[in-house]
């Protein structure tokens, strides 16, 4: 019996089994029509397990089934846990939340802010106030992504080599220098636009540590969580357990080998905003220390006051991201929906038309898995498969609604 077959009897904890199949009924049809490959996920209530499904192929072309053991590339997944790691060292004194970030790396300490013209020649002006800690983990410091496609800063990133990837032979503490001097979108603190920030806050995290970021987190973070299988690439011994990765084509979806094989291998550089690797199993421990208030079998990463500090909504105003966002992409709806330090937080599920509760947060990754904790009724959920990108199909409003509806106490 693997891990995700050690379940309670759902009924123990509020939950309709049958109605729990409905899950598993919905998420068969998208493997059978052949818009998803296969996929795993996990629904637990007060960190005990209710229940788990899987279908179809970790590799479609390979003939080889899911397995609860499958290896999943989770993406901007990688977020929460580098928020997570920075906090430990909040809690330790390294930094305040409304510090400088030019403290730390100089080509931040005098921002300039994109005003008008052309990625080639634009005009900028000084920056009103620093980009400050708190604006990295709630994405509203001006950085950007490239592959945005939005704004003449997504096209200066381009320019500099930076659309899904990073120029070759670049470091961490390149990347971050490259982006810092490059101008910001808006003035810090003023719209929310998601970007390259965390893997700022995972360049800090080096600096405040003195350690390596793959270090730091693997010490602090996933080795006293238990979670063995959630690294940076997958080695050898375990590629065997690794997913292909997919794009959609014509309502089918087809393998994306050349990207897939990245995994395989070391990467370049290691960014706090994406790059882990991870498993069904390993996220739930991830989870259920969340959903323990920074505490999980004895082992407290945070403290549940600081957890609380991160699953509040941020936005200035109380705001949520439907008034307060650019266009960018983001791994959330915007109607409804706040954000905190490292995660999105639920504050209106009737103007987001959802059955989620007020509080809850997650967040998601490019290849469609994603996870949410709800701490009103001690739910934690996680969905793993490997289709880029995460907007192709509503799946995570679609889980939600399976998940509530199947919740009868």
């Amino acid at each position: 019996m693997t891990v995700l077959e050690q379940r309670v009897d759902p009924s123990e904890f509020g939950f309709d089994a049958a109605r729990l199949q409905r899950i598993q009924n919905h998420f068969d049809t998208y493997v059978r029509d052949r818009r998803l490959a296969g996929w795993v996920a996990t629904v637990a209530r007060a960190g005990q397990l209710v229940w788990s499904g899987k279908a179809g192929h970790q590799d479609r072309e390979r003939g080889i089934d899911v397995s609860d053991e499958t290896i999943w590339r989770i993406y901007s997944m990688t977020k929460p846990l580098t928020s997570i790691a920075a906090m430990v060292l909040y809690e330790e004194g390294h930094f305040d939340l409304n510090d400088d970030v030019g403290t730390w790396i100089d080509a931040l300490k005098n921002p300039r802010v994109y005003q008008s013209g052309p990625a080639r020649s634009p005009q900028t002006v000084p920056a009103i106030e620093p980009v400050r800690v708190h604006h990295l983990m709630t994405h509203t410091s001006g950085l950007t992504y490239g592959f945005n496609y939005l704004h003449p800063v997504d096209a200066i990133y381009r320019d500099h080599g930076y659309d899904f990837g990073y120029p070759k032979g670049a470091t961490l503490e390149n990347v971050v220098n490259d982006w810092s001097s490059m101008p910001l979108l808006f003035q810090p603190g003023r719209r929310w636009n998601y970007s390259v920030a965390t893997d700022v806050l995972g360049r800090l995290v080096e600096i405040w540590s003195g350690q390596a970021l793959d270090e730091f987190l693997r010490e602090r973070v996933l080795q006293p969580l238990g979670m063995h299988d959630t690294e940076w690439w997958c080695p050898p011994g375990k590629q065997d357990r690794l997913a292909m990765l997919y794009v959609p084509s014509k309502g089918d979806s087809v393998a994306y080998e050349e990207l897939a094989k990245a995994s395989r291998h070391p990467p370049q550089l290691l960014g706090g905003g994406g790059g882990l690797l991870s498993t069904a199993h390993d996220y739930n421990r991830f989870m259920n220390m969340l959903i323990g208030g920074g505490e999980l079998e004895g082992v407290r990463i945070v403290s549940s006051r600081t957890l609380e500090l991160m699953t509040e909504n941020h936005l200035p105003g109380g705001v949520d991201l439907e008034e307060f966002a650019t266009d960018s992409f983001s791994e959330v709806d915007f109607a409804g929906i706040g954000f905190g330090l490292g995660f999105s937080v639920m504050l209106d599920h009737a103007k987001n038309k959802s059955l989620v509760s007020n509080g809850t947060f997650a967040w998601g990754g490019a290849a469609s898995t994603t996870f949410w904790v709800d701490p009103f009724e001690e739910l934690s959920v996680s969905f793993f498969t490997q289709l880029l990108p995460s907007s192709t199909y509503p799946i995570r409003r679609e889980l939600q609604r399976l998940v509530y509806q199947a919740l009868v106490d």
